[in-house]
């Protein structure tokens, strides 16, 4: 078989690969997904217990456009595979001490509730909303679908960069502009929606802010289940293979360069490249024999700092609880010290803050009649800690079910139908990820851009990456962005495979 007659083998079936997948076979390449686990979507994949649906990661959806562009890529118009719902307030922020910030997109609704909890903080927001503009300017519309593969790729933006203040942190920023510190704590949380310490991650991230009033914050109908079963069903019509419970072993490599990718249990399957959507540092710690790896040494990834891990629990109640927004940000008595002691002490600290996600105030199909479903998340430090979660976990999530019953779910405990949680161990095992680090690597100034790992592989040809660690970064954009870097860097196919006819009785929702 010629090299042309090979298909590229994406490594891995979550945001990050199911978009690349599609781009590839718009291109014309032949195209196959191998995905460690049982079905599609990554840390995106769906628990179904008792008749509710619990989407196990992702759930807020914004800036839309770009699953529009997969679809269209291929014919396709995505509002025949699956509705987008607006989703007001985006968020709704609780505070200790019993005050609420409900964060929306319209600035006039921003500003009469920053002048009900600080007056003199007004103007400051403004200014702060309009320095947000400028970042996501050049840092998301100029940038965020750019290969950063080469030095002076990054050298050509440090000017505008160093204008925007972007050796700043996220906190460092806000606190420019806005003084009241509840207000400072509503405008600097979303860093961690990505992996993000706010102390520490650069305020280029304040572009997500921009970002969220320019597109709003959206919720699939049915989940973001649907938007993955979606995905896995166009590329089927398209003529994409994809297999489950289909681990990778190791990558094939001769004089350099990736031939073919070996399956646990041995199966060989020779590729005219490869695409990774795992997480790099386990790809090359762990796929990659080191004498391929001059520059992503086992020292060398072991010196990157590594985003937080995460304790989310999924829980279904027989009644419903109306009060509760679809997105609420829970946050506890401490904020900088909270911060500091999961990213930097990495101690599992007596408090909490939390995001409590309730999707049937959207879509109540997610569960049985009358019920709802939820999950709650706590970020909680990596595997750097030495957290025995056996012995943690189940004190954990009693206090955490606690709390909720105590300030948010009254007798939530009575009117549980189902219970349960992941931690640490289910990221660093079931998601392959190092560290059990739940966003890849930390964005933090020295882990952005260029600094990032490459999309293009420098130490193995026809290796490409795409994902959470690797340039844009995390979250649904940030991946789906990555596909489009990896688009502008791979080789095109030397002979194309036409797309097939579109069979209209395929496309259903």
């Amino acid at each position: 078989m010629s090299n042309s007659d090979l298909p590229v083998v994406v490594i891995g079936a979550g945001f990050g690969g199911l978009a690349a997948a599609v781009r590839l076979r718009a291109m014309g390449h032949r195209v196959l997904i191998v995905e460690a686990g049982d079905q599609a979507g990554g840390r995106a994949r769906v628990f179904k217990e008792k008749g509710f649906s619990f989407d196990a990661g992702p759930t807020v959806i914004t800036a839309p456009y770009l699953l529009d562009e997969l679809f269209g890529l291929v014919g396709r118009d995505r509002r025949d595979y699956f509705d987008l719902v607006p989703v007001d307030p985006f968020y709704r922020v609780k505070f200790h001490d019993g005050s609420q910030f409900d964060y929306v997109g319209e600035e006039d609704r921003i500003l009469e509730q920053i002048r009900q909890f600080s007056p003199n903080d007004v103007d400051g927001y403004r200014k702060l909303a309009a320095h947000a503009q400028r970042i996501f300017d050049v840092g998301y519309t100029g940038l965020a679908d750019q290969p950063f593969d080469k030095f002076w790729d990054m050298m050509k933006v440090v000017p505008d960069m160093m204008a925007l203040e972007s050796y700043r942190t996220v906190w460092g920023l806000v606190g420019k502009y806005i003084s009241d510190h509840r207000l400072r704590q509503v405008f600097t949380f979303q860093p961690l929606l990505v992996g993000g310490n706010p102390l520490d991650t650069t305020s280029i991230y304040m572009l997500i802010h921009w970002l969220e009033r320019k597109w709003g914050v959206h919720f699939a109908k049915g989940g973001t289940a649907a938007i993955v079963s979606s995905l896995v069903s166009l590329l089927e019509e398209v003529g994409v293979e994809l297999m489950t419970n289909a681990p990778v072993e190791r990558l094939d490599i001769v004089d350099g360069r990736a031939q073919a990718v070996v399956l646990e249990g041995g199966k060989r399957i020779p590729c005219a490249f490869v695409v990774s959507n795992a997480d790099p540092s386990m790809v090359y710690t762990k796929m990659i024999d080191s004498k391929w790896r001059s520059k992503h040494t086992d020292r060398a990834v072991n010196r990157k700092k590594q985003s937080m891990s995460l304790f989310v629990t999924y829980f279904g109640t027989k009644v419903a609880y109306p009060d509760q927004a679809h997105h609420s940000i829970l946050l506890g008595p401490r904020y900088e010290g909270l911060l500091t002691d999961i990213f930097d002490r990495k101690v599992l600290a007596d408090d909490f803050s939390l995001y409590l996600h309730a999707p049937t105030r959207t879509d109540p199909s997610l569960a049985p009649p009358g019920g709802e479903c939820f999950y709650v998340l706590s970020p909680v430090p990596n595997d750097q800690s030495g957290i025995d979660w056996a012995q943690a976990a189940p004190e954990y999530e009693n206090r955490i079910l606690t709390y909720l019953e105590k300030n948010h779910l009254p007798n939530l405990r009575e009117n549980l139908v189902h219970c349960h949680s992941v931690d640490p161990r289910y990221f660093g095992g079931d998601l392959r990820s190092y560290q059990s680090a739940a966003f890849g690597i930390e964005p933090i100034l020295t882990q952005s851009a260029w600094f990032r790992y490459h999309n293009r592989s420098e130490d193995v040809d026809g290796l490409y990456f795409v994902g959470a660690s690797t340039h844009p970064g995390a979250g649904v954009p940030g991946v789906l962005c990555g596909a489009k870097v990896m688009e502008k860097v791979v080789p095109r196919p030397t002979k194309a495979l036409a797309l097939p006819e579109r069979r209209l009785a395929g496309v259903a929702k």
